[in-house]
């Protein structure tokens, strides 16, 4: 008895088999396309990413593409330094106008060098790109100037170090009593000679009671009362303030297409280095970030973990970061790098001059622990 096997319906399951496959290529292939699209199309977010570095001893390109010194002292004896005293910059990936695709900003998420930022918050609505460079351009030109004055006090100059009033906010405290011009010498008996020590003495006052100000005013001195009032948390006089200052040294810093406060440490550190005997690093590559009045008190920046990786690439194994940026250093230091806490000048200088002398003793703080 032969048997025999009904093979007429192979055809039509491969027939079928075949269609879903066709259809479901297609469906990766426009998922594909879809994503691809999306992905080209703006987002709206920027992306910081370490910026250019720049040693304070060394030289950069200006304007003209000349290589000039970052720091200059004609008039003064300075002496030959070594190493490194790098400062650290940021750089914005897009514009308004001008952002990053989504791709880049995915690419850019798992980046641990870069951060992705929306873009309010680098680009504050109702402030165009014009007026956001020049107050960038302002507050290096400003932070330049404290600079000075930090590094010539670290180093027991005498000179002018004024707290001018240049704004009052409507509505303050301090208007009808303060005006734009006058010069705040002292608070409550307590001698202002930066905006840090001025805002640290209203602080200090609160809000309870009038503060007592000497001002001098047109070159005469006398003394007003103004109560603070609190401002999120904060006491303050509702007024606007600026160094002014005369100096002693002429000190030339160049630096074209960088802007913000925040190379002032390492810029009064390279102007301390150049005016006393002796190579301060010792030849070792140190890196560093922060603010800094004419105090020498130094303050909070942005962008420190960008700055990290900043000074890993220009082989940095000495970072000094403000002590108030401790908790976003914290897991985020590159191998082998140390990372010192500093909240003046003069802390600063010791340790770089430790580093140069090979004797640092490990008593200075640190925000690299976890």
């Amino acid at each position: 008895m032969a048997l025999f096997t009904d093979d007429s319906s192979a055809p039509a399951e491969r027939g079928g088999r075949s269609r879903r496959e066709r259809i479901g290529w297609a469906a990766v292939t426009v998922a594909t396309v879809i994503a691809i699209v999306f992905g080209l199309l703006p987002s709206p977010y920027v992306i910081e990413q370490p910026g250019p570095v720049y040693d304070t001893l060394g030289v950069a390109e200006n304007a003209d593409g000349d290589e000039v010194p970052l720091i200059a002292i004609p008039d003064e004896t300075t002496y030959p330094t070594e190493g490194e005293l790098n400062l650290l910059t940021v750089s914005v990936v897009g514009r308004p106008g001008n952002t990053p695709n989504w791709l880049e900003v995915l690419w850019a998420w798992g980046d641990g060098t870069r951060t992705v930022m929306p873009i309010e918050a680098v680009f504050p609505p109702g402030v165009s790109n014009e007026d956001r460079d020049a107050q960038n351009e302002a507050a290096m030109v400003d932070s330049q100037q404290d600079a000075i004055a930090a590094a010539l006090v670290e180093l027991g100059y005498e000179f002018p170090r004024e707290v001018t009033i240049v704004g009052l906010l409507e509505g303050s405290p301090a208007e009808g009593v303060l005006e734009e011009g006058d010069v705040v010498v002292s608070l409550d008996g307590t001698p202002v000679n930066s905006i840090g020590e001025l805002q640290t003495a209203v602080r200090e006052h609160g809000t309870d009671a009038p503060a007592s100000i000497e001002i001098d005013r047109d070159g005469e001195r006398e003394t007003v009362e103004v109560t603070p009032v609190d401002r999120d948390g904060t006491a303050v006089l509702g007024v606007g303030v600026r160094m002014h200052y005369e100096f002693p040294v002429d000190v030339e810093l160049q630096l074209d297409d960088v802007g913000g406060p925040s190379a002032g440490m390492m810029f009064a550190l390279g102007i301390v280095d150049e005016l006393t005997p002796g190579a301060m690093t010792g030849g070792e590559i140190v890196a560093g970030t922060g603010t800094i009045d004419s105090a020498g008190a130094v303050g909070p920046i942005g962008g420190i973990r960008q700055k990290l990786w900043g000074a890993d690439g220009a082989d940095a194994d000495w970072f000094l970061a403000p002590e108030s940026n401790c908790d976003e250093v914290v897991g985020n230091v590159p191998d082998g790098m140390t990372v010192f806490a500093v909240t003046t000048l003069d802390q600063a200088r010791a340790i770089v001059e430790d580093l140069g002398d090979g004797e640092l003793t490990g008593s200075y703080p640190s925000c690299d622990a976890p």
